[in-house]
């Protein structure tokens, strides 16, 4: 009785560190990575200048979040199929990482090719 009652607990509390465990190789999601980049579409549309302060801030914390390469691409990709439903300007996406001192490792374009990125 005393086994089943140990056991009972230590097998729930198993499952729950599995399911609440990030898998090591899960990429960034989509939906992080446009909740980081929503406070650039203005600028990135219709803008002039510097980018807000808050853009630069989602972009900062993008680069911070898309630290291994499948991050990486996939934050790639996400960018890329958000670019072409928009009509971005060109010279403006393209500086944008350089505006808001960051490196990311492609351009922000509806034309990268995110297979390179490593």
């Amino acid at each position: 009785m005393k086994y089943s009652s140990v056991a009972v607990p230590a097998t729930a509390t198993l499952m729950l560190l599995i399911v609440l465990a990030p898998a090591a190789e899960a990429a960034i999601a989509c939906s992080d990575v446009i909740k980081d980049l929503r406070p650039c579409v203005n600028y990135l549309v219709n803008g002039s200048g510097m980018p807000p302060a808050a853009c630069c801030t989602g972009a900062s914390n993008l680069a911070s979040s898309a630290s291994t390469s499948a991050d990486k691409k996939a934050a790639c990709e996400c960018i890329k199929t958000a670019a072409k439903k928009l009509n971005l300007n060109p010279q403006l996406a393209k500086g944008l990482p350089g505006n808001c001192k960051i490196s990311l490792p492609f351009t922000v374009s509806a034309n990268v090719d995110c297979s390179k990125i490593g």
